[in-house]
């Protein structure tokens, strides 16, 4: 999980630089022992933890199985209660993931439609909210009139 793994020579050496300037060199050896001692104490005390707790439940707990949610769902639930908590959550998580890939297409409709016509949105848009007015009457438009049959 901590390992050293993840340090490379140059991290190491800003390490051991900062645990210079923090502790003084003549501090710096005590401080590592006391830092190493304190890990080996929280990993006994979490072993510890976790026999405690695989003697009480009856079952093996590892030091994952201490997170809540995989505790209940690996120890105190049973295969068919998983299954019954689970089934209703896939079903409105399909139905939620199915409406946002439905609303994202209708989006990229939209946004490809207002690129693809090479007019400005403002333009688009001020076409839509005004419209326009001819200065003579069609022929078509006279004879009908604007309050209905």
């Amino acid at each position: 999980m901590f390992g050293l793994e993840n340090l490379d020579g140059w991290k190491l050496l800003v390490l051991a630089l900062i645990g210079i300037f923090i502790f003084g060199p003549d501090r710096l050896p005590k401080a590592i022992a006391d830092g190493v001692r304190m890990l080996r104490n929280l990993r006994n005390m979490a072993r510890n933890a976790t026999s405690d707790l695989s003697r009480e439940l009856g079952t093996e707990i590892t030091l994952e199985d201490l997170h809540p949610k995989t505790l209940l769902r690996k120890h105190l639930l049973s295969e068919e209660d998983e299954q019954a908590i689970r089934k209703p959550l896939e079903q409105i998580y399909r139905d939620v993931k199915d409406d946002v890939n439905g609303i994202s297409g209708e989006a990229r409709s939209v946004a490809d439609g207002i690129t693809s016509t090479g007019a400005a949105p403002a333009a688009a848009a001020a076409s839509v909210d005004r419209p326009t007015v001819s200065s003579a009457p069609s022929p078509a438009s006279s004879s009908a009139s604007p309050c209905g049959p």
